[in-house]
């Protein structure tokens, strides 16, 4: 019996969810900053950002899609002990640790402080309430993972896009000014500069634990060959890219432009509440804010499936009670406030991220190097090791030491020290395998 084939309305719609899993609230925050700070410069900045804040996430998706659909198996090239380990922590940290808690608080921050007076906003009881009400929506949105792509993709997406499209052409049509001067991290080295910024967005990571979510949704539309279910979600992926760029271009022109309006602001989420009040005045607010709890509850209710639909598979729990479960531990872990949230999974995400890209990029050269799991471990460990350190010092502890002895790697003060070791390692890894494998067929022979 021939399978049937999915629409391009039905992968376009996808493509919207996959989109909107995508675009948090950090998402909308960091392109109007760096457009800010940038200047000038924007736009050599913003490429940067686009390589590593939408190519990166793009590659992830797609090795998800070739390597069978979810993490695990992806790591498990590694080793299965890996795989099984890693998949655990990125879900955890990605997941119920820091990313899911992290949609309602920066919802809550952004969305309805501005609309609450000094004294409600200084107290937890407004946050503990509103977290409860976000997460049951949350849960309830994705209880039923097959009904996600109708949700989101047709509901959610095209709304959070109405507003963001009103905001951006309310910025084009009445400018806030022209572009300003860049920061001094700017002015030499703006690409490699948005680089990194782009790369702090963490979205890596989350393309690998939406791609079960993505994978699942076409299949609940009938749609089962491995051939087919990679494509679509290959094209589903550039759909989400696309959008991605589209949005990070819009709003880093804000940040550009709006300096001459609202002043150097100190963050992005300033950047946005101030010329949203700038544009549409006391509406701009409740624009923004609609915005942001949009673009959070998609990425909360992606999270949450993702997760339970993992879990599901290692656990003796049912997918139900699981979203319920994640629901409520990032309920209360919500509750910690962001800027502990953050202070607390910041240094578990700056040691698992290098390791995530490494992944992927090994990912598209499995078959050059014949699939050999030493590849990919001699890649990894010096990866791992070396974030290892940058994770502690993040967090605080004293590896000054150790840093010093690092320091003579390339890139290391720009934080990606792990490149070049990753390279090398993989090289050794490579000679290590072909000569065991020549010295096997001797043996044989």
């Amino acid at each position: 019996m021939n399978e049937k084939a999915l629409s391009f309305s039905g992968v376009l719609t996808v493509g919207l969810m996959l989109f909107a899993l995508f675009l948090g609230a950090g998402n909308m925050i960091f392109p109007p900053f760096l457009g800010q700070q940038a200047g000038d410069q924007v736009w050599t900045g913003i490429i940067g950002f686009l390589i590593t804040g939408v190519g990166l996430p793009l590659m992830g998706v797609i090795a998800i899609a070739k390597s069978g659909g979810d993490l695990q198996s992806l790591a498990n090239r590694v080793h299965p002990l890996f795989g099984l380990i890693f998949t655990i922590i990125m879900y955890l940290a990605i997941g119920p640790f820091f990313g899911i808690p992290r949609t309602g608080t920066v919802a809550y921050e952004i969305g309805v402080i501005p609309f609450l007076s000094e004294d409600a906003a200084k107290y937890g009881v407004s946050l503990l309430i509103y977290s409860i009400v976000f997460f049951a929506l949350t849960a309830w949105l994705a209880m039923n993972p097959s009904k996600l792509v109708d949700r989101i993709g047709k509901i959610l997406t095209p709304s959070l896009l109405i507003i963001l499209t009103i905001l951006v052409v309310k910025s084009i049509v009445t400018p806030m000014g022209s572009f300003g001067e860049p920061n001094p991290a700017y002015q030499d080295g703006a690409l490699f500069k948005g680089f990194i910024e782009g790369y702090l967005t963490m979205d890596t990571i989350a393309a690998l634990v939406f791609g079960i979510v993505v994978i699942n949704a076409i299949k609940d539309r009938g749609i089962t060959s491995r051939t087919s279910l990679t494509r679509i979600t290959i094209i589903a992926g550039v759909i989400a890219a696309a959008g991605l760029a589209l949005v990070y271009l819009s709003l880093s022109y804000i940040g550009a432009t709006s300096t001459d309006s609202i002043g150097v602001q100190a963050n992005g989420g300033a950047i946005l509440s101030a010329a949203a009040d700038h544009l549409f005045g006391s509406l701009g607010a409740v624009i923004l804010g609609l915005a942001i709890t949009f673009a959070c509850i998609t990425t909360s209710v992606g999270l949450v499936s993702a997760c339970a639909q993992y879990f599901t598979k290692i656990l003796p729990v049912s997918y139900p009670k699981l979203v319920i479960i994640l629901s409520a531990f990032s309920m209360l872990i919500a509750n910690i406030g962001l800027t502990q949230l953050i202070a607390v999974s910041l240094p578990v995400l700056i040691i698992i991220y290098p390791l995530a890209i490494v992944l992927i990029l090994l990912s598209f050269m499995h078959n050059w190097f014949n699939g050999y799991s030493l590849v990919y471990i001699g890649a990894l460990v010096p990866t791992g090791l070396i974030s290892l350190v940058d994770g502690l010092k993040t967090a605080g502890m004293d590896v000054s030491a150790i840093s010093s002895a690092l320091s003579f790697l390339p890139f290391y003060a720009e934080g990606i020290g792990w490149l070049v070791p990753a390279l090398a390692g993989a090289v050794v890894g490579y000679v290590i395998a072909v000569l065991a494998g020549a010295s096997k067929r001797t043996i044989e022979a």
